[in-house]
């Protein structure tokens, strides 16, 4: 028998769901208008943009002064709810290549 550590976001307070949400949001927004811009961009890349830009303070024109910090497993994460939305897709002959 071996005991699993408790997961840390079932334990997460309202407030705490509140930043979350918001922080998801925000990388959301910017993956989105990374890619409007590049039109396709490997993932790898995708992820390097978007994590620089968090750490510049570039989210949003109207989210100039925020900065925060982001993992590769945030935006990675966000990529992903992106494809299940159908906001992005992959290349079928690169998949590994986001188009928006």
């Amino acid at each position: 028998l071996r005991l699993l550590p408790q997961q840390r976001y079932l334990r997460v307070e309202r407030a705490d769901v509140s930043t979350l949400e918001r922080k998801r949001n925000v990388l959301c927004c910017l993956i989105t208008r990374i890619l409007k811009v590049e039109k396709q961009l490997h993932i790898d890349n995708l992820v390097f943009r978007v994590i620089d830009a968090c750490q510049k303070g570039e989210l949003c024109p109207g989210l100039q002064f925020l900065s925060f910090c982001c993992h590769s497993v945030d935006v990675l994460s966000c990529v992903l709810h992106l494809l299940n939305q159908g906001y992005l897709r992959r290349q079928e002959e690169s998949p590994h290549v986001l188009e928006y």
